[in-house]
């Protein structure tokens, strides 16, 4: 018999810190890859060159703790969470986490005016325009 845990996600919108480059933004993807991966933490992180946006699903526990870390991580403002709530089954199986840009800068500014279900529906209505980088 195998026991399973529930899976929970989070959805939070946050700002880089003036001052910090761009190029932090890749390896801030890659150290996450090899994090989510040891703490079977999957997600999507994207990126329009100013916020962030990032969904993570996982075990509650690890992924609660891991949202601490990134609230307490000095290279971005403002994180707001959008959406936390248990999760029926993973959407991205596929990676520990995805990576992509938007050019489109409204989109994100959109997803942080909103919260709770609706937040995660916008969210959800972005995956099939964007082409991920797992």
């Amino acid at each position: 018999m195998t026991i399973t845990t529930p899976l929970h996600e989070v959805l939070y919108v946050s700002t880089l810190k003036p001052g910090e480059p761009i190029s932090i933004v890749a390896d801030i993807a890659a150290r996450a890859r090899v994090f989510n991966e040891s703490h079977n933490i999957t997600g999507l992180l994207i990126f329009d060159g100013m916020r962030f946006c990032q969904q993570l699903e996982g075990e509650r526990k690890p992924v609660m703790a891991l949202l601490e870390r990134i609230c307490r991580d000095t290279r971005h403002v403002n994180v707001e969470v959008l959406h936390h709530a248990p999760l029926g089954q993973r959407r991205f199986r596929r990676f520990s986490l995805g990576y992509t840009t938007v050019d489109d800068i409204d989109v994100l500014e959109k997803l942080e005016q909103l919260d709770g279900q609706a937040a995660m529906d916008l969210f959800v209505s972005l995956l099939s325009t964007l082409d991920l980088d797992a």
